[in-house]
């Protein structure tokens, strides 16, 4: 990419082609083997994610495009080494497939075993050049719109049975984690809206979703952390070695045979659309990849946050919600997708969770060739081959793009302009990709994209036609948060009488 110059005396200051400073890229990677060793323990035990970055960022005079070790590292990453892009101008080079190859960066600095998918490279481990990609995708594009009437009922259903053990809980104990009963629900919901038939609880018994979970966690690892006490004990564990496939290979075998059965009638469309574009084999480990670790893994990161920022908004947001959602949908009346959209409010604290806690938080991708890549006061050469990396959370949370950017606004999207509205969701970018695009074979955005936003329309919707309020406490992790529900008061006619129940 070309870049200009400008001159000043004998003095000549290389610009970007917007006309910015071009700049060396700051921070070092320190001394091999060490230097990613303790950025690890920095990361994941001495300052948190977060705190990793900002640390950097103020350490290099405020620059947002820095050279950092990113974890896993010794001896799961063969090269720790990447290109940090901090804030959201910088982090859209992250999403321009003609800048960024994302063959096998899903994972980031490593890649999780084939054995794990069957000896398949799954979609999402693809390139968008690459024409297994195209293939696909097309598939799951396919399937994503086909299936997009069953959302509704199917997650209508997993959420009534979800709020069901909620309820039976708290009277109990008078605490229910929500975690716990989204976790079982919500493999039972993917797999019915996505396929139909038998649900996975039902074939493979109530230990179907730990199955799912053992193998997301087996792929996922290195990448977890604050899963096992002590620390030191859990960074042997789980960021120094790959945990051998084996172990999950037999939970993998049934759940690949119940999906064999489930997406049947997909895999033999697939056949006859695209005669021999993807062997049957191939496919079905990707849609087992696609159900499980895109849809449900998604769903179980996402769902807990949405209910963590629903709890802190306290009964004013409860009570605004329950009434815009009631106006729409009258008592004894269900909720459709075609009503959601009537609904602002409910549609805005969505896109803010999505917003503030996107469900995947980082992206990855090397550079196709030598680039200027620009931040919002100066811009940077990166060669060829370099890998880049976008922590989402700070691009999303970006001050210089969503006024007060850091805190959680549930009327943002909502008490706006339809431009300013959709400037912003340019920058809302949790599907890979902005809010305002869509998914196409050669790109790299979520085909799901359109159901997560729904299931977490449908959702807020449904609580508040059951609920006036509720409260509930929350634990924050790494990767979901845990919210435990300490009451739930039931809307007047839900409830059967006049002054509204509590479970």
């Amino acid at each position: 990419m070309a870049s200009k110059r400008a001159s000043s005396g004998d003095e000549q200051q290389k610009l970007s082609p917007s006309g910015l400073p071009v700049r060396q890229i700051p921070g070092s990677y320190g001394v091999p083997f060490f230097s990613p060793l303790r950025d690890r323990l920095d990361y994941y035990y001495f300052q948190g994610a977060e705190e990793y970055f900002r640390s950097r960022i103020a350490r290099h005079g405020g620059a947002t495009v820095l050279r950092v070790n990113m974890p896993p590292g010794p001896f799961l990453s063969g090269d720790s080494r990447v290109v940090a892009l901090l804030d959201a101008r910088s982090f859209r080079v992250l999403l321009d497939d003609s800048r960024v190859d994302k063959a096998g960066t899903l994972d980031g600095t490593y890649m999780p075993s084939l054995a794990l998918f069957g000896g398949h490279r799954p979609l999402a481990f693809l390139d968008g050049a690459d024409p297994r990609h195209a293939a696909l995708k097309r598939v799951a594009i396919r399937l994503a719109a086909a299936r997009m009437c069953h959302v509704a009922p199917e997650f209508g259903a997993a959420l009534a049975a979800t709020l069901e053990g909620v309820e039976a809980d708290l009277a109990a104990s008078g605490a229910a984690e929500f975690n716990k009963h989204n976790m079982r629900h919500m493999l039972d919901f993917t797999c019915a809206a996505l396929f139909g038939g038998a649900p996975p609880s039902k074939v493979l018994g109530d230990g179907a979703a730990a199955k799912a979970y053992k193998w997301l966690a087996f792929q996922l690892h290195p990448l977890a952390s604050k899963a096992i006490k002590p620390w030191p004990l859990e960074d042997l564990l789980l960021h120094t070695f790959r945990l051998p496939p084996l172990l999950v290979r037999r939970d993998y075998a049934e759940l690949t045979a119940y999906f064999a059965d489930a997406a049947a009638g997909v895999l033999d469309d697939a056949e006859k659309a695209d005669p021999g574009a993807i062997p049957r084999d191939e496919l079905l480990h990707n849609l087992v990849f696609l159900a499980i670790f895109n849809a449900y893994g998604g769903y179980k990161i996402f769902l807990p946050h949405l209910v963590k920022w629903l709890a802190r908004g306290g009964p004013e947001l409860h009570a605004r919600l329950a009434g815009e959602v009631r106006a729409v949908v009258p008592a004894g009346g269900t909720i459709t997708l075609a009503a959601v959209e009537r609904m602002p409010l409910v549609k805005s604290v969505v896109w803010e969770t999505l917003r503030v806690n996107p469900p995947v938080e980082f992206q990855y991708g090397r550079s196709r060739e030598d680039t200027v890549v620009e931040s919002h006061d100066a811009a940077y050469e990166v060669r060829r081959g370099e890998m880049l990396f976008g922590y989402q959370p700070l691009a999303t949370r970006d001050e210089r793009v969503f006024h007060r950017g850091r805190e959680f606004v549930p009327d943002r999207f909502a008490a706006c302009s339809d431009d300013e509205r959709r400037r912003l969701l340019g920058h809302v970018v949790w599907s890979n990709g902005p809010e305002t695009g869509e998914a196409a074979e050669g790109n790299k955005q979520c085909p799901g994209k359109d159901a997560v936003v729904a299931v977490g329309r449908l959702m807020v919707a449904e609580l508040f036609r059951r609920y006036d309020t509720f409260a509930a406490s929350v634990e924050e992790n790494p990767v979901e948060p845990v919210v435990t529900f300490t009451s739930l008061t039931k809307a007047a006619v839900a409830a059967g009488h006049g002054d509204g129940g509590k479970a």
